[in-house]
């Protein structure tokens, strides 16, 4: 199918479009873009690009959609639950909602699988889920149990009410100890799988402060998300030459972390109840793998590895 955006869509995502236009659910739409099987213009499109009446958009509609299916085997930690939102403690590992070549075994098929009454919250294919982590990131992640919850909490984060917060490991010692990476990120226009920092990308900020550096060989972030575009963090800190320990796409050589996974955690969330407007904060621990990396490392030459 290829045919320009109607009118009615304009400015709405790439992925809601092809929902549309296709009849198909938005997780078989993100999953369609996730495997660089819808163009706009010509180009591998972004899922999360917001396109102008009349732009071109192509693509096939698949011959069948992501399916979840309960699945009581996903591993995953629950910090707090109530009548209305979950907090999640993910693995590394887990991918968090069906996509392409990745329709079983996810969080949201774990999250079904112990909460079945959480179905038809939200988008079909991934019930329930608010916002997501890539697979090999862990830590907190939101999860409604009702539609006026995930209402709230999407809202929220689009009006960016929610902090979430992240340690990440990244090569080599930073010049200041804070400040704020302010670049567009999108997809890239070379490799479509990957995204990068260039002028036609939507506007995202990450702030960081050092917690602990290691003479010239790494340092130990706290970073907050302002935007939450794809891949922003990774994008942003390899963008100043401090990438992410062992980031496969956006790293570089050098040692590695010994994690065996991208040494990223989500580990503070701080958010107003959706329903009971009680401010909340939430912590998870630097998981086992990427603590180990921290031992390894010693004694940091200033900072403190206990925060």
């Amino acid at each position: 199918m290829t045919r320009p955006v109607p009118s009615e869509l304009a400015g709405e995502r790439v992925d809601k479009i092809v929902a549309v236009l296709a009849g198909i659910s938005r997780a078989a739409a993100s999953a369609m873009v996730e495997a660089s099987g819808v163009e706009v213009d010509g180009r591998s499109a972004a899922g999360n690009e917001r396109l102008k009446e009349g732009t071109i958009i192509s693509f096939s509609e698949p011959t069948t959609e992501p399916l979840l299916v309960p699945d009581p085997n996903v591993p995953f930690s629950v910090v707090f639950e109530d009548r209305w939102m979950i907090v999640i403690d993910k693995p590394s590992g887990i991918v968090v909602h069906p996509g392409a070549g990745k329709e079983t075994g996810t969080l949201a098929s774990g999250v079904l699988a112990r909460w079945p009454e959480i179905e038809g919250v939200g988008e079909d294919g991934r019930w329930g889920i608010v916002h997501r982590l890539d697979r090999e990131t862990s830590g907190l992640l939101l999860v409604a149990k009702t539609p006026e919850a995930h209402s709230e909490l999407q809202t929220a984060i689009g009006d960016r009410l929610v902090s979430r917060q992240y340690y990440t490991l990244v090569h080599g010692r930073l010049a200041m100890t804070t400040g704020t990476i302010d670049a567009p990120v999108g997809r890239d226009p070379v490799r479509a799988t990957r995204m990068s920092v260039h002028p036609d990308g939507r506007p995202a900020r990450t702030h960081y402060s050092v917690v602990a550096g290691w003479d010239d060989r790494a340092s130990l972030l706290d970073v907050s998300l302002e935007t939450g575009r794809t891949h922003q963090i990774r994008v942003h800190l390899a963008s100043i030459d401090h990438p992410v320990f062992d980031d496969r796409s956006y790293g570089r050589g050098g040692p590695k972390s010994g994690a065996g996974r991208l040494w990223l955690h989500a580990h503070r969330l701080e958010l107003v109840h959706p329903v009971t407007d009680e401010p909340m904060t939430f912590d998870a621990e630097i998981p086992m793998d990427l603590a180990g990396t921290l031992e390894t490392l010693g004694e940091p030459d200033f900072g403190s590895v206990d925060a």
